[in-house]
């Protein structure tokens, strides 16, 4: 009786060789790879001649509508195509000829995309003296990104294509399709120019063109801000574009993009430096998507107005109120001291401000309050309150902030000029779209913007010097008064304390304790200096000089440096790293993310990468994990396969104790991460004591 060895040989065998022969068969279709999110073929117009020039095409097929491909140039996030070619000797292959992409914007991220079926050209050239083969066999290896709105999976294709050597033949119609969808180059030279904040291009464009709404996609990479508004403008045949830069601070050699036409059609361009004209018309207004003017500036003055209940605001305004009423100056004087209070803070706003716009148009990345990242200017704030509470509790008399001496126009100035300073810390409603768009707006009316704040700020003292009903109102003097400035001292003191953890944030313990030391330092001898001991005030003031220069020292060895692009104190994900964070018994949060992946990046801002997240892990113990996918790395590839999803975001969450993690939704809420953090802060506490045993690799996967 035949074994069952040899009786299954028996039966594979003729499998076997059908299997090969289907192999065989389907090695002699045209090279595309199935399967895929996206499937691409290969395909070749016709021969080529030696000396001569053919055109290959990379068709892509998304499997459905809700997947896209990407541009040469894929905007905020993304991936563009990636060849690795095969050649045969005396065959090259240029650069691809890509079709008029289309703009994706989620949440603030715009791409360059592809929707559908398209196809991407390549030119392959063939020496004159080539004596190879009578077909030409072509390889490569293609990486490209498939996406949806909600995920991101990197894709590879091993293709090959057979190309006879001989005289070209006439294009068919699918050649004649795709070079139709691609955007032909202008035959003139466009021209373009960098002022501080703008990429303006001069496009060749006949004036009997009607442009429509067009867009430009610029495709040099981290040139321009992609999301926001484009301007255009009409000068005869010149189409003048105007782009937001991405303030890189480098100019190129030549600019190279496409402008897309309202109709459509695109026209692909090559830009040289030049000057641009002015434009006769406007066709869009880069602020077409803001507010009107009197809305943002409705926004500053109330947000200024109500910076004045901030703890950092509200005692210097409660006091100089109270040194108004005690004082009992006349109408004149009033007027007087509320103008030059308004004067001080719209001043100090001003200059603020036009500081901020003049380092982002010299290519530094700042915002409102960008003083507060310069670790000097964070102790001179602490130092500040720290003067300004001991003011309070009566330890001493600032100038300007004295209820006994009352108060002269120059006092007041020097009041607003602080009030604006030591208001920076704080940010109030109503604020963020005024200022957000001062970013935006010429630099004439974003200082009127900042001017409009300040005013909102001083606001409440101006009307008490002008209108004398609110001065009535104002309690009688007595002593009550030294009562209700001590009281004043806690908002104050409450303030110096959040910019000692500021510090500590910034610098670490040892520059935390420098910043302090000086605060003391100052208002030690802010409080030395009502005496006459000449040699003590002497040798405090050497003493802080010191201490203050060791702080500055100090500010440049910041142990945070390292951790400042993330608001989580996260652990690169490996999965050692796993084992020891879940042998802790604390809960593990687990995310896999990547630079090309837009809803990676939307997740982090909206819901991981926020001071509520990092507050609320911090509470619970939470230790968090990052897997950057960026590039190929082979153990994250293959714990994500194990989990059963093919590309990034993944979101993970390991509960203390509990084998298997919760696969968290690939969009999150603003709010997601906080409510598991608090939920699992009562677990954790209530589990016994003990470390909890990691779970063996193969249970992983």
């Amino acid at each position: 009786m035949p074994s069952a060895r040899s009786t299954f040989s028996r039966i594979a065998a003729p499998m076997f060789a059908l299997l090969a022969l289907l192999l065989a068969a389907l090695a002699a279709v045209p090279a595309a790879a199935q399967g895929q999110n996206i499937r691409v073929a290969l395909v070749a117009e016709g021969p080529v001649a030696p000396g001569g020039e053919t055109t290959l095409a990379f068709k892509f097929a998304p499997v459905s509508e809700e997947w896209h491909g990407y541009w040469a140039n894929p905007g905020d996030a993304g991936l563009p195509m990636q060849l690795e070619w095969d050649l045969p000797e005396g065959v090259s292959v240029g650069e691809p000829l890509y079709p008029t992409p289309k703009r994706l914007v989620i949440d603030g991220l715009m791409n360059h995309i592809f929707e559908g079926d398209y196809a991407v050209l390549l030119p392959l050239r063939l020496t004159e003296d080539y004596a190879g083969p009578d077909v030409l066999q072509v390889s490569v290896e293609a990486f490209y990104l498939a996406c949806t709105d909600q995920i991101c999976v990197p894709e590879d294709a091993q293709l090959q294509v057979s190309i006879p050597v001989g005289e070209s033949t006439a294009s068919g119609t699918e050649f004649a399709a795709f070079r139709s969808a691609l955007a032909p180059l202008i035959d003139s030279t466009a021209r373009f120019e960098q002022t501080a904040s703008l990429l303006r291009l001069a496009i060749p464009l006949p004036a009997a063109v009607d442009p429509g709404e067009p867009h430009v996609f610029i495709a040099n990479r981290d040139l321009v801000n992609y999301v926001q508004a484009q301007g255009f403008r009409r000068n005869g045949d010149w189409l003048i574009a105007e782009i937001p830069l991405a303030r890189t601070g480098e100019q190129p050699e030549t600019v190279e993009g496409i402008v897309r036409l309202g109709s459509g059609q695109g026209l692909r361009f090559v830009a040289e430096a030049g000057e641009v004209p002015s434009g006769d018309r406007v066709l869009m207004a880069r602020d077409a998507e803001l507010p009107s003017l009197w809305l943002l500036l409705g926004g500053a003055l109330l947000g200024g107005l109500i910076l004045n209940i901030m703890p950092c605001v509200f005692p210097i305004l409660s006091l100089k109120a109270l040194s108004l009423a005690k004082a009992g100056a006349g109408a004149q004087e009033a007027r007087m001291e509320g103008l030059a209070y308004t004067a001080g803070v719209i001043l100090a706003c001003v200059a603020l401000g036009g500081a901020m716009l003049a380092l982002r148009a010299a290519g530094e990345q700042v915002g409102w309050a960008f003083q507060l990242q310069e670790p000097g200017v964070v102790v001179a704030l602490l130092v500040l309150a720290s003067l300004i509470t001991a003011n309070l509790l009566g330890f001493f008399e600032l100038p300007g902030l004295s209820i006994s001496e009352g108060s002269t126009p120059r006092g007041a100035f020097s009041t607003g000029l602080l009030a604006a300073f030591v208001a920076t810390p704080c940010t109030g409603p109503f604020m963020a779209a005024a200022l957000g768009a001062a970013l935006l707006l010429p630099a004439e009316t974003a200082l009127l913007l900042f001017a409009v704040l300040g005013l909102g700020l001083a606001l409440p003292f101006l009307l008490l010097g002008f209108i004398p009903a609110f001065r009535r109102l104002l309690p009688k003097p007595g002593a009550w008064m030294e009562t209700f400035r001590k009281v004043l001292a806690v908002p104050m003191g409450l303030t110096a304390l959040a910019l000692v953890w500021l510090v500590w944030r910034i610098g670490g313990v040892g520059f935390a304790l420098s910043a302090m030391s000086i605060a003391f330092i100052a208002t030690l001898a802010a409080v030395l200096f009502r005496g006459r001991n000449q040699r003590l005030r002497g040798a405090v003031t050497a003493l802080g000089a010191v201490l203050m220069a060791v702080g500055v020292l100090a500010s440049f060895e910041s142990p945070t440096r390292a951790q400042a692009e993330t608001v989580l104190a996260s652990k690169p994900f490996t999965l050692a790293a796993l084992d020891e964070a879940r042998a802790s018994g604390a809960p593990v949060f687990v995310y896999f993310t990547a630079d090309w992946c837009v809803s990676c990046k939307v997740n982090e801002r909206v819901a991981i990468e926020r001071e509520a997240t990092r507050e609320a892990f911090e509470q619970a113990g939470v230790t968090t994990l990052r897997g950057d996918w960026t590039l190929r790395q082979p153990e994250i590839t293959e714990f994500l396969n194990a989990q059963g999803v093919a590309g990034v975001p993944l979101y993970l969450w390991y509960d203390p104790g509990v084998a298997e993690p919760r696969q968290l939704q690939q969009l999150l809420g603003p709010d997601s991460l906080v409510t598991l953090a608090r939920e699992a802060g009562p677990r954790a506490a209530r589990r016994p004591e003990g470390r909890v045993r990691p779970l063996p690799r193969q249970a992983q996967r």
